[in-house]
């Protein structure tokens, strides 16, 4: 008899435990339910995430596409005209020296005008920090040997330049801005008043874009203005 007792609560035992055991694998198995799903949650946010960051979820509204071509259609066959004129009054027109500047970019030479452009802001420095910085700047991005933009000078221009880059002055720069200013005239001129992109601006048609493979960062004189204590930015 009491052998029989201790075998029934020997079993006992044993149900209790299975019961707990399975509680606990179930409870576990939820558990684990719920942060494979609260895991899978988060994959599917930040694939929404990523989703709507693609450049197809922003793009324009025709209407404002359309304002975009429009600012650059305001340019008359009246002023195309002037632009014909001279070279000077080309680049002393906002709109003929970034028309003049597109077309650089199509014969991958903008380094030229950019070149022009980095000199005439330079010659109106008047802090004596900035003028060692931005000289030193133009020195590096146009004038060394294997510059990134490396315009085309002769030996004798860039020697005087490159003796007198440790203390520039305002005028560190004009023999080698007039070259390439007489470059461009009697050269890319040339060809600028024959494009496409003029004769269409003579005949009042609108610009077409110009989808080109840029070589190097350009920069504009708003930008060059910025320099303060890094060249770096401008290499």
């Amino acid at each position: 008899m009491e052998t029989s007792l201790f075998f029934f609560s020997q079993l006992n035992m044993c149900e209790s435990k299975e019961k707990a055991f399975f509680k606990l694998i179930h409870g576990s198995g939820k558990e684990e339910t719920s942060k494979e799903a609260k895991i899978r949650a988060k994959e599917k946010r930040n694939r929404l995430s990523l989703l709507v960051q693609k450049p197809e979820f922003h793009e324009e509204p025709p209407a404002s596409r359309s304002g975009h071509l429009a600012k650059e259609t305001r340019i008359s066959p009246e002023e195309a005209v002037v632009w014909g004129e001279s070279f000077d009054k080309l680049l002393s027109h906002k709109a003929g020296l970034e028309t003049f500047t597109r077309f650089l970019k199509t014969e991958f030479s903008e380094e030229n005008i950019e070149f022009w452009i980095a000199c005439e802001d330079f010659k109106k420095s008047e802090d004596p920090q900035q003028i060692i910085l931005k000289a030193k700047a133009i020195y590096e991005k146009f004038i060394q040997n294997d510059a990134p933009q490396e315009v085309n000078l002769d030996f004798h221009t860039k020697e005087v330049i490159t003796k007198s880059i440790t203390q520039p002055t305002l005028h560190s720069f004009d023999a080698a801005q007039s070259r390439v200013y007489q470059l461009m005239e009697q050269d890319s001129y040339t060809r600028f008043l024959k494009s496409d992109i003029y004769l269409e601006l003579l005949e009042g048609r609108p610009q077409r874009p110009t989808n080109l493979r840029r070589r190097s960062r350009s920069f504009t004189c708003a930008e060059f203005q910025d320099v303060k204590s890094d060249v770096a930015i401008w290499l």
